[in-house]
């Protein structure tokens, strides 16, 4: 697998995992991109954007436009991956959880 792939992956479960830790499961692109910056994955809003539209076509989150940002919100099929409850091709899968 490529490096790109495996960034894509990640910056997926990321993403996803930002959302989940919001009460109302909604971010906009930039605090996105700001949260992959966090995890060393410094991208331009426009890769964000695609990463949101990938994800959206996979019904893992809902996305709207506000101005020149997008508005993504987690679906439960998004909630699901994070939580382990099934498998999201093309998003890297959570590690298990230590006891």
């Amino acid at each position: 697998m490529s490096m790109d792939a495996l960034i894509r992956q990640e910056a997926r479960l990321i993403i996803l995992r930002a959302l989940e830790q919001e009460s109302d499961g909604r971010l906009n692109s930039e605090l996105l991109r700001q949260a992959l910056e966090h995890f060393g994955i410094t991208r331009s809003r426009d890769w964000v954007h695609d990463e949101l539209n990938w994800l959206a076509s996979m019904g893992a989150v809902a996305i709207i436009t506000a101005n020149t940002v997008r508005v993504a919100t987690l679906t439960s099929k998004g909630s699901d991956h994070v939580q382990r409850r099934l498998v999201i091709e093309g998003v890297k899968r959570p590690s298990r959880v230590e006891a």
